[in-house]
């Protein structure tokens, strides 16, 4: 084994670590030596959003160490950083462990001398947002994994404004809890009596928030009957999302009894991710059956939300993240501007890699529309940028997280849902379908599809791999892609923007992002991206063309991915 492996391994079998612990090292010595190795390669790295591994032991694992490390980094820079009182909010999801990960991170800030407002139970995390805010906490922690499998786990840490980390404090509270080299540098217990429980209470307020989005109230009792069906996937969405329909005075509402009961094991899926058809195809098969109006499902911790719904020939199919994204936008548009309550200086946010549809349709309707990096923090950062100069209205990004109205700092499934369903409400009321009124949208604003492919790079070569493609294609970029010349290379982690014919180029004014975009001469755009919580590389796929009237629609789509298949295929991605 590796001299710094067997090092790091010493360690934990002579360290104070608990005899469990220990047994588990030995067991591993003696029968799985490459799983002890993965183990213990690397420290967990604790990124510019929190922490996100695999569950067990070692230093490369979520643990109840590597959490009581993380947390104490956090806890002293929280202390540097504010000389009133400090406090935190912290919360939990369905996964495996996440109950004890969240005691033990209220156990160490509070050891730390740090008020801590502890959920009593798993909550969705837009609420921890929403807390933290409310509390006027200086931070907070939710331990989840999100939408990973269900080996995983992981911490997302906060700030004051309730949104998860950016510069500087990112890069400093990794310096912190990079400084902390040992259990025995972690503060475990003795300020138990600065943990306060909360539930309920909190409830009412955030949901009460929630109700106050809604920009059409009447149309939601018009159609209080509206046939919904929900999946929390196993989640946390169980908690508030049913309750949140219901005042929004939806009374038809259907869960899917299979994944209504909140279970880390998610015994019904492979991947607990409303993106994934499989995932979602026993609320199809259900909304099927039901005749209904539109599908929803929730990722385990409530931030993403999958959408359903019938299409022109009837059939039940998931929307993709950038077409819920474009129809949430143009609701919120739309419908204000329709309700007479919209303002002049409304504006909208979005990532670098969603749909440039949404652009095109803010643009047209006197909105301004902002693009930042991928993650709702960066949405975040910008609305506090502008908060006293310019209204924010919705956020969103295509991996299917919406932020709508200025309460909370992060994606909210719960609130989504609640629109989604009012715009739902909202179409039917004019006597047509949510896909109906997409086609429409496309008519009106040209036709614009996108797709990505995720390529997953595990182990210890993983990372290795990611760099190198993404190095060839920064320093090798493509003249042409499906025969349309690339017209522009965007390098958001140099911050520079290159005019291939010319070589011309312009600083980028947005954060460093190891992020590549290919522009084409069509408008088509290819972007690269690692992903910061997972072993993989996303690529984006945006194409488009006009679409002059809905009966060409099927021609058009197929024309689309035929081309978006053409350009995987000749970028070896397929």
């Amino acid at each position: 084994m590796d001299n710094n492996i067997q090092v790091k391994v010493d360690k934990w079998l002579n360290g104070n670590y608990d005899a469990a612990t220990k047994e588990a090292i030995k067991n591993m010595q003696q029968n799985n030596k490459e799983e002890l190795a993965d183990a213990f390669y690397k420290e967990l790295e604790f990124g510019t959003g929190g922490l996100r591994g695999i569950m067990g032991i070692g230093t490369n694992r979520m643990n109840k160490y590597t959490i009581g490390m993380a947390t104490q980094g956090y806890a002293n820079y929280l202390k540097n950083s504010f000389q009133d009182e400090v406090s935190v909010a912290v919360a939990y999801d369905c996964r495996n462990n996440s109950k004890d990960f969240a005691a033990i991170t209220a156990n160490v800030f509070a050891a730390n001398g740090i008020k801590v407002y502890l959920f009593e139970s798993l909550r969705p995390t837009p609420e921890l947002s929403f807390t933290i805010r409310h509390f006027k906490c200086k931070g907070g922690v939710v331990c989840t994994a999100s939408h990973n499998p269900k080996e995983y786990n992981g911490y997302k840490a906060y700030w004051d404004d309730g949104a998860q980390l950016v510069p500087p404090h990112d890069k400093n509270v990794i310096k912190e809890v990079e400084k902390i080299l040992s259990v025995e540098d972690v503060k475990w217990t003795g300020g138990e009596h600065l943990i306060q429980m909360i539930g309920k209470e909190v409830d009412e307020l955030y949901l009460n928030m929630v109700k106050s989005l809604s920009v059409y109230p009447e149309v939601c009792k018009a159609q209080h009957d509206l046939k919904i069906v929900y999946t929390p996937i196993h989640g946390s969405g169980i908690m508030l999302v049913p309750d949140a329909l219901k005042l929004y005075g939806f009374n038809n509402i259907h869960i899917v009894k299979e994944q209504s009961i909140p279970d880390g094991n998610f015994p019904t899926v492979i991947y607990p991710n409303p993106e994934e058809t499989e995932t979602m195809s026993i609320g199809l098969a259900q909304a099927k059956a039901l005749d209904a109006d539109i599908l929803l499902g929730t990722d385990p911790d409530t931030d993403r939300v999958g959408v359903g719904v019938k299409n022109h020939k009837g059939d039940w199919i998931l929307l993709n993240g950038n077409q819920t994204a474009l129809l949430a936008f143009n609701y919120m548009i739309e419908a204000r501007k329709a309700k007479g309550i919209a303002k002049a200086n409304d504006m909208v946010i979005k990532t670098i890699v969603t749909t440039d549809m949404i652009d095109v349709i803010a643009k047209t309707n006197g909105v301004a529309c902002y693009n930042v990096l991928t993650g709702f923090k960066w949405i975040s950062s910008l609305i506090k940028e502008k908060e006293s100069k310019e209204n924010y209205v919705i956020g969103g990004e295509e991996s299917f997280g919406l932020m709508i109205g200025n309460y909370i700092r992060d994606k909210d499934a719960v609130s989504a849902v609640t629109i989604l369903c009012e715009m739902a409400a909202y179409e039917k009321n004019k006597g047509r379908s949510l896909f109906a009124k997409l086609i429409d949208l496309y008519v009106e604003y040209g036709f614009y599809k996108e797709n990505l492919v995720s390529i997953t790079k595990k182990g210890m070569n993983g990372a290795a791999e990611i760099a190198s493609m993404m190095e060839q294609y920064r320093n090798n970029p493509p003249k042409t892609i499906d025969g349309i010349a690339v017209k522009s290379l965007l390098d958001y982690e140099l911050q520079v923007g290159k005019n291939l014919s010319d070589g011309s180029s312009w600083k980028i004014e947005l954060p460093k992002s190891n992020v590549l975009q290919f522009l084409l001469e069509d408008d088509s755009k290819i972007s690269a991206r690692p992903s910061g919580t997972e072993p993989k590389i996303k690529f984006y796929f945006s194409v488009n063309t006009k679409l002059d009237n809905a009966t060409a629609f099927d021609e058009k789509e197929k024309m689309l991915d035929d081309k978006i298949n053409r350009i995987i295929k000749e970028m070896g991605l397929n």
